[in-house]
């Protein structure tokens, strides 16, 4: 029905939320927040009741793409069961989930039968040492295994994520491609994003370019030009060598992507983020917690807020913090 569409000011459907289920992970990535980091106390965040609640309502009102994120989802208790009542709601098309992989040797067949649809696995370096400096406590063999059992435990479509950064992984690129070619693993190489004050690395040096990255490509594989989407940011091309795979581009700095912009994000404290690049949100927590059961004041709250998404971000290419948060408190 037309009026259980969720439009923005601008006329762009949104029907994708990016939900954060927890602001804690078992990582420190260097790109993604401090490596001393105080999180958030636990009254402060939303019980996992609520979590399915709010889903609940955003499905009713027209969200057909539902991601989990975090911090690191897999670390909240109770996300098996979470993820299989989200993934039972009427309309829903896809449940999604972002990960480190450290926990999937464990969870991934649970989530699997759970009814995930489809998993991300951030890979930012195939090489031992390169991938603990990186993320400061990330084991590397872990993850590949947790990659390997999510393949075992029967997910089709998983896809690895790096943020490539010059001078630290840029020489993996192709490396992380062929490794994706083997796996028969579709991936996506991101251009780091302006959030949370950070020093270990000065942004303005390591920004590395989508261009840049799809180059280095070039010169060992065929690239051609896709028209696919998976309702996120990525722009795909293939590889004449390995057509089975895709490979994703999401370019906030050198190819903005806003004016298709179709998604929201919740963060764990119940803040509805309207733009990753802004700090435009509504604070879902305390409709839901003043007015318990109240369905019809929680999507008019939904329906407001999201009218009031900002037409695009700002981010530019230097060392400035142009968003205060740190990307594990944004939900991805």
């Amino acid at each position: 029905m037309a009026d259980r569409i969720l439009v923005d000011g601008f006329d762009r459907k949104i029907d994708y939320l990016r939900m954060s289920v927890t602001d804690r992970c078992d990582f420190r990535c260097v790109y993604c927040m401090a490596e001393n980091m105080q999180f958030l106390p636990r009254q402060r965040i939303l019980g996992l009741e609520e979590l399915y609640l709010l889903a609940e309502r955003f499905v009713a009102l027209g969200t057909r793409k539902i991601r989990l994120t975090g911090g690191e989802p897999l670390v909240r208790n109770g996300i098996v069961e979470l993820c299989r009542r989200i993934a039972a709601l009427p309309g829903l098309r896809e449940l999604c989930m972002t990960s480190n992989g450290s926990q999937l040797v464990r969870l991934a067949g649970p989530l699997f039968h759970a009814g995930l649809s489809r998993l991300n696995i951030s890979l930012d370096s195939l090489d031992p040492q390169r991938f603990r400096q990186l993320t400061r406590s990330g084991d590397l063999a872990a993850v590949i295994a947790g990659i390997d059992a999510a393949r075992r435990a029967g997910f089709r479509h998983i896809k690895l994520n790096c943020v490539v950064l010059k001078g630290r992984n840029d020489a993996e690129v192709n490396d992380l491609v062929r490794f994706a070619i083997d796996r028969g693993l579709d991936l996506a190489f991101i251009e780091e994003m302006p959030l949370g004050t950070i020093s270990e690395h000065r942004r303005g040096e390591t920004f590395c370019a989508s261009d840049e990255v799809r180059a280095r490509i070039a010169e060992r594989y065929t690239l051609v030009e896709s028209t696919e989407s998976t309702q996120g940011p990525s722009r795909y091309w293939r590889l004449a060598e390995a057509p089975d795979i895709r490979l994703g581009f999401i370019s906030p700095h050198s190819h903005n992507f806003c004016g298709s912009c179709n998604r929201v994000r919740l963060t764990v404290e119940g803040r509805l983020l309207l733009c990753l690049g802004n700090e435009h949100a509504a604070d879902l927590k305390a409709v839901l917690r003043a007015h318990p059961g109240d369905s019809e004041r929680l999507e008019r709250a939904i329906i407001e807020a999201v009218r009031a998404k900002p037409w695009r971000h700002d981010f530019q290419v230097n060392d400035d913090v142009q968003v205060l948060r740190f990307m594990n408190m944004t939900g991805g």
